[in-house]
């Protein structure tokens, strides 16, 4: 038996994104269509924990 939900439009609730463009925050449904175009083409990433953990700990020892 499956766990799952079904959610009719009228419980969903609006997502909105905001991005940082030229040093303020803007959300993304107010871009015109070639900035929303760069928007959705750029390639996103995630930092591995450990490695920052291990940039930390060397240059917080270089610092003191």
């Amino acid at each position: 038996m499956e766990n799952t939900i079904e959610v009719q439009n009228e419980g969903r609730t609006r997502c909105e994104v905001w991005t940082r463009v030229m040093g303020y925050h803007r959300p993304v449904s107010h871009f015109n269509i070639g900035k929303k175009a760069e928007h959705y083409s750029r390639k996103h990433y995630q930092e591995c924990v450990a490695s920052n953990r291990e940039f930390a700990a060397q240059y917080s020892e270089a610092v003191c």
